[in-house]
C-alpha cells in the first residue's frame, strides 16, 4: 500500500480537522445556550444548522465530484469550510445567533462536499477486504481533533470565568451585557485560525498528485439512476443506521456538559474534560478497532458494539453521580468503529453507483441534526436530561440489528438494482 501511503495520509489531515472543528460544536452548545438564554431546544439549533447542511449539500455533491473528480471537490469543500469559519467574526461583533447558525450552515456544507468525496475515496484506496480497516484507521486521525477539541474549546472558548445560564440571569443588567461582549468576541481568533487552516489546507491539497479512481468517478455519465443506490437493500438500511449512528453520537456529546452540570454539579469548563474524554475513547477505539476489523467480521463487531452501547445508554438514566456519567463517556468507546463499518459494508461492491450511494449514506448524517433537537425537546418536556438519553437507546438498538442482521448481501435483490 505504498503508492496510497500518500493519499492516505493527506486524507488523514483532513480528517483530523473535520473531527477538531465538529467537536467544537460541543462547546458552542453550552457557550450559546449562556451567551443567548436559550432553552436546549434553541440551543440544539446549533447541532441542527450544521448537520442538516449535510442533508442538503449531500446531493449536489455527488453531482459536483462526478464533473470535478475527488481531488478538485475536495479543494472547493476546505474553501467553503473556511468561508463559513470565518463568518464567525461578523456574527460575533453582532452577537446575533442567527448569524452564527449561517455560518455554521456554510462550514458544514464544505465539510458535506468533504466527507461525500473522502469516505468512499478512502474505502476504494486499497485492497477491498480492509476497506473497513482503512476507513476507520483513517477516523482515528478525525478522533485525535475529537478529542483535542473539547479541551482547547473549553480554554478558548467556555474560558476560566464562564457562567451557566442561571448566574447571567442573576447579574446585573450591564455586567450582563459586559459578560455576554466578551463571551461573544471568545470565539473570534478560534475561528480566524481555523479559517487560515482551512484556507492552506486547500492550497496544500490542490498541489498534491492524488490518484483518479475511474471505478467510482464520473457515474453522472455513467446514467445511474438517482434511486439506484437505494434498491440495494444493505444500502437502504445502512442510510437509517448512519443516520441513528451520527445521531446518538452527537446527541452524547451535545448535552453532556449540561446533563454533568445538572447531574453532578460539574462547571461547564470542568465537565468539557470529560465531553474530551468521550472522544478520546473514540479514537483509542478506532485505533485498535482498525486492527480488530482485519481479524473480525465487520458486520459482528459493530453488532456488539452497538448492543454494549443499549446497555450502557440504558443504564445513565437509572445510575446516579459520576457512574451515570462515566457510563455515557464510555459509550465513545464503542461508537469508534461505527461509522466507518456500516458505510463500507453499505457501499461495499457498488461499483458505478458508489459515488451516489455515498451521497445517501452523507445526507444521512441528518441524524446530528434531528436526533439531538429531538432529545432537546424531551428534556425540555420532562424538564431533565436524564430520560432523554434513551433516545439514543433506540437508535443504538437499530445499528446493533444491522450489523447481525441488515448489512448482509441479498443476492437477488441486488442483481435486479
Amino acid at each position: 500500500m505504498s503508492r496510497q501511503s500518500g493519499p492516505f495520509a493527506a486524507m488523514g489531515m483532513l480528517f483530523f480537522m473535520i473531527g477538531f472543528i465538529t467537536c467544537l460544536n460541543d462547546i458552542l452548545v453550552p457557550h450559546m445556550k449562556s451567551l443567548f438564554d436559550l432553552n436546549y431546544t434553541q440551543a440544539a439549533l446549533i447541532q441542527f444548522s450544521f448537520f442538516t447542511a449535510y442533508f442538503v449539500i449531500a446531493f449536489p455533491s455527488s453531482w459536483l465530484i462526478s464533473r470535478l473528480g475527488y481531488q478538485r471537490s475536495i479543494v472547493v469543500g476546505l474553501l467553503v469550510s473556511a468561508l463559513g469559519a470565518l463568518a464567525f467574526y461578523p456574527a460575533s461583533i453582532a452577537q446575533s445567533y442567527p448569524m452564527f447558525l449561517g455560518g455554521l450552515f456554510t462550514l458544514a456544507a464544505g465539510f458535506a462536499l468533504l466527507q461525500t468525496a473522502m469516505n468512499p475515496y478512502v474505502a476504494v484506496l486499497g485492497p477491498p477486504e480492509r476497506s473497513s480497516a482503512r476507513l476507520v484507521l483513517s477516523q482515528a486521525f478525525n478522533s485525535v481533533g475529537t478529542t483535542i477539541a473539547p479541551v482547547i474549546g473549553a480554554v478558548l472558548i467556555l474560558g476560566a470565568h464562564a457562567l451557566a445560564t442561571s448566574e447571567v440571569a442573576s447579574l446585573a443588567v450591564s455586567d450582563r451585557i459586559a459578560y455576554r461582549t466578551s463571551q461573544s468576541e471568545s470565539v473570534q481568533m478560534p475561528y480566524l485560525i481555523l479559517t487560515g487552516m482551512l484556507a492552506l489546507l486547500a492550497i496544500v491539497v490542490s498541489m498534491l498528485k492524488l490518484p483518479k479512481i475511474s471505478d467510482v468517478e464520473g457515474d453522472e455519465e455513467r446514467n445511474v439512476s438517482f434511486f439506484a443506490p437505494l434498491r440495494v437493500p444493505r444500502l437502504f438500511k445502512g442510510v437509517i443506521s448512519i443516520f441513528a449512528y451520527v445521531g446518538a453520537e452527537v446527541a452524547i456529546g451535545s448535552f453532556m456538559v449540561n446533563y454533568l452540570y445538572e447531574r453532578v454539579g460539574l462547571t461547564e469548563a470542568s465537565a468539557a474534560q470529560y465531553v474530551a474524554m468521550y472522544w478520546g475513547g473514540a479514537m483509542v477505539g478506532r485505533f485498535v478497532g482498525s486492527y480488530l476489523l482485519t481479524r473480525l467480521a465487520p458486520g459482528s463487531l459493530l453488532g456488539v458494539m452497538a448492543t454494549i452501547n443499549v446497555v450502557l445508554t440504558a443504564s445513565s438514566t437509572m445510575l446516579t453521580g459520576m457512574t451515570a456519567a462515566y457510563a455515557l463517556v464510555t459509550c465513545g468507546l464503542l461508537n469508534s468503529i461505527m461509522f466507518a463499518t456500516i458505510f463500507t459494508l453499505a457501499i461495499k461492491d457498488l461499483g458505478v453507483m458508489t459515488n451516489k450511494g455515498s451521497s445517501w449514506l452523507i445526507a444521512a448524517i441528518l441524524g446530528g441534526a434531528i436526533i439531538p433537537a429531538v432529545q432537546g425537546a424531551i428534556a425540555d418536556q420532562t424538564g431533565t436530561l436524564v430520560w432523554s438519553y434513551l433516545l439514543p437507546t433506540v437508535c443504538y438498538i437499530y445499528i446493533a440489528y444491522y450489523g447481525f442482521l441488515g448489512s448482509r448481501h441479498s443476492t437477488t435483490t441486488e442483481s435486479r438494482a
